[in-house]
């Protein structure tokens, strides 16, 4: 067999094994999209769906591309309204936030799964998450949620591979993590600053970067973008300094090292 049919081979081995019903933790990304898609596959339409959290951390783009996909893979999708920014400890974006997010999802998510006996909670934590820092798995572990991508090794690689296999549109989504990962630790994460970032953000997607990350540093917008773009960047400051002022920021800074997903935990002793 090749690579492709063996991690076929186990995630089809994982869920009968693992798992009769499903609700996924869903956010639109390559990884719970490839997971809503595997639990649809393996365990049939009626004993899965999906939920995903609407909240300001969310990109509108990217819960429209949530919806959209559920709708190409006949899944049922059910889209909650979660309440992690009226959470101090949450707000004061300590160094756990994600801890908090995650613990205020799977809540939700355990009540739901209340409704549908038997159901186990998915998500869509992969093997690569196990290396980095991840302060939402404590919270997965403790509300006993099952994860077929890490439990089976399944790499990034492997992730973006199956998804391509199978067609899925997500396949080669740029990862999307949530807006407040753009505000350094210790500075409070509010409604309007991930206003501010989103904006940010869909403009520069406008201007060609694709791959983008705005970081939030009061007045100041740093932006990351892919080695390979900074010097095209640079191209359009006027113009992106011009749209940042009309968004709310009075500074713009270009990152010369480029994008690095999970810069700000750097930060972190």
């Amino acid at each position: 067999m090749d690579h492709m049919e063996v991690k076929l081979s186990q995630v089809e081995g994982w869920f009968a094994q693992n798992c009769n019903k499903a609700i996924v933790a869903f956010s639109g990304g390559v990884d719970s999209c490839l997971v809503a898609f595997l639990a649809r596959k393996y365990l049939g339409k009626a004993n899965m769906h999906a939920v995903i959290a609407d909240s300001p951390s969310l990109k509108r783009k990217d819960l429209e591309i949530a919806k959209a996909f559920c709708v190409e893979q006949d899944i049922a999708l059910d889209i909650i309204q979660t309440k992690e920014m009226e959470n101090p400890n949450y707000a004061a974006n300590p160094v756990d936030r994600c801890y908090f997010c995650k613990f205020t999802l799977y809540d939700e998510l355990a009540l739901i799964a209340e409704k549908y006996p038997d159901s186990s909670i998915l998500n869509g934590q992969n093997y690569d998450d196990l290396g980095d820092y991840r302060p939402g798995i404590k919270a997965a572990k403790e509300f006993r949620v099952l994860k077929p991508l890490a439990d089976c090794s399944f790499t990034k690689i492997d992730i973006r591979q199956m998804a391509q296999h199978f067609h899925l549109s997500t396949w080669d989504k740029p990862a999307s993590p949530c807006l407040s990962s753009r505000i350094p630790y210790g500075q409070e994460v509010t409604v309007e600053k991930l206003r501010q970032i989103e904006e940010a953000e869909n403009m520069l997607n406008a201007l060609g970067f694709e791959e983008v990350r705005v970081r939030h540093f009061g007045e100041t917008a740093k932006i990351e973008v892919p080695n390979v773009q900074v010097a095209l960047l640079r191209k359009h400051k006027k113009t992106i300094k011009n749209n940042l002022l009309d968004i709310g920021f009075k500074v713009c800074e270009i990152d010369e090292e480029g994008l690095v997903s999970g810069k700000l935990n750097r930060a972190i002793a």
